[in-house]
């Protein structure tokens, strides 16, 4: 049952699936940016197919998402990521509280947190092997991590997920190795920079070259405002190529 996942309370980001639409307005009718994300969180769950939701707000002011258009949700809630899509069937006022009515129009997706989605990707990244003292003092995130291009090692990450990622190197590491490594992701048409340690899971020879190794990496100091971020992103890549693919049809 939708209870067994949402309660009252629970955040959730708001993107419209046809970006070239004008589907958000504020309360002003002055109009609203296309493809933005907006904030909101769970009301009320009214049944199986309806939730009431907050009216998302910006700059102080309401946006209004118009009844009838379609939405991308994402819920985070006590277990977890998950996300589906909705249609806004009403909207109203009450006890000075502004509320949307939405239709789930699919099922919630999961990301499972032991096990992430991995999101094929080509990214450029810098990494390092810590320290004996880093290696130490890196769980309680008491040590600053000082780097210049010349110390750092470019890779390329080929996948990644709120867990881990994997990438290609001209180094071989060893298993269990910490390693620390930097990269950008672009969140809400900004890139957002990231320096996280990992954990070597595996590291062999890429195949079909002689000088290319695959590394697996599990993220070992990562917050949840992190993995949310990631998660983010690779939410946001999904809908650029599911929308590239409904625009090729």
């Amino acid at each position: 049952m939708l209870n067994d996942y949402l309660v009252p309370g629970d955040r959730i980001e708001i993107r419209s699936t046809k970006i070239n639409d004008q589907d958000m307005e504020d309360i002003d009718g002055q109009g609203g940016s296309r493809g933005k994300v907006f904030h909101s969180k769970v009301c009320d769950i009214r049944s199986e197919e309806e939730i009431e939701i907050e009216m998302p707000m910006e700059k102080g002011k309401l946006i209004l998402l118009p009844v009838g258009k379609e939405y991308d949700l994402c819920f985070y809630t006590s277990s977890g990521l998950y996300q589906c899509y909705s249609v806004v069937r009403d909207r109203y006022k009450t006890n000075n509280m502004f509320i949307l009515v939405m239709e789930l129009t699919s099922g919630l997706r999961k990301f499972q947190r032991r096990e992430y989605y991995r999101f094929n990707c080509i990214l450029d990244m810098k990494c390092r092997v810590l320290s004996d003292e880093e290696k130490e003092s890196y769980v309680s995130r008491s040590v600053e991590f000082m780097d210049t291009d010349l110390t750092l090692e470019d890779g390329v990450i080929v996948d990644i997920s709120g867990g881990g990622a994997r990438f290609v190197s001209s180094k071989q590491y060893d298993a269990n190795e910490k390693i620390l490594f930097k990269f950008s992701l672009k969140i809400d048409d900004r890139p957002q920079q990231f320096k996280i340690v990992g954990r070597v899971v595996k590291s062999n020879l890429k195949e079909g070259t002689s000088k290319k190794y695959e590394n697996r990496i599990k993220f070992l100091s990562i917050d949840s405002r992190e993995r949310e971020d990631i998660i983010r992103y690779i939410f946001e890549e999904e809908r650029k190529i599911r929308r590239k693919t409904s625009d090729n049809r």
